[in-house]
């Protein structure tokens, strides 16, 4: 993860306000909207969250779920709160403005998704699934929950949305986290150090 990139910019505040009034809270979904993330998951949740907590969803993608999910924010009341971004180049402008991600995915390779959002202190809440174990630490830094189980990533979600502080170290927990071990910068350093010793021994 490139971490001078993906990171709370300061005009991510006056960003903000073109999405959500000041008292809302931001969720965002960040992937190719294919079947495995379970999109229709992310507005379910939302609609839970929606009943709990002022807030705003945020879809960032597109793919063979995004009419499914539109249909779904309709039936639920709930499409004046889901805004739907399509593709978009500069995602980190997108996850900056965002207090909570929803990745309630079946499947998730390695989880860059999540990492992207928490170098810019957005706390995640996904399945525990693929490598997303590796990179969350539940309750530390994010939210893990069974792949379906809606209620309880929702609870997730009301309860650090409900709570400012604990959502602001979470999301100071989430970045240095990345920082520390996923960070390209910490990361290219480490692997050229081991190839250099694995070349000296060779030689």
């Amino acid at each position: 993860v490139n971490c001078d990139l993906y990171v709370r910019d300061a005009d991510a505040a006056q960003r903000r306000e073109e999405f959500a009034s000041p008292d809302e809270r931001i969720l965002v979904h960040l992937s190719n909207f294919r079947p495995v993330k379970r999109l229709t998951d992310v507005v379910e949740i939302f609609d839970r969250v929606r009943k709990k907590v002022p807030s705003k969803l945020l879809l960032v993608g597109d793919g063979p779920d995004r009419s499914k999910a539109e249909w779904l924010a309709v039936q639920k009341g709930i499409h004046d709160h889901v805004i739907f971004l399509g593709k978009q180049d500069r995602v980190q402008e997108k996850l900056a403005i965002s207090d909570v991600m929803l990745l309630p995915s079946e499947l998730e390779s390695f989880g860059l998704a999540a990492l992207e959002a928490m170098a810019c202190k957005v706390v995640p809440i996904t399945t525990r699934v693929g490598g997303l174990p590796e990179v969350i630490e539940h309750g530390r830094n994010g939210f893990m929950a069974e792949v379906g189980d809606i209620d309880t990533m929702a609870q997730y979600a009301i309860d650090i949305l409900s709570d400012e502080n604990r959502l602001r170290i979470m999301g100071q927990q989430a970045r240095a986290w990345a920082q520390a071990r996923f960070c390209a910068s910490k990361i290219i350093p480490q692997y050229e150090e081991f190839y250099r010793r694995v070349l000296e021994r060779s030689s």
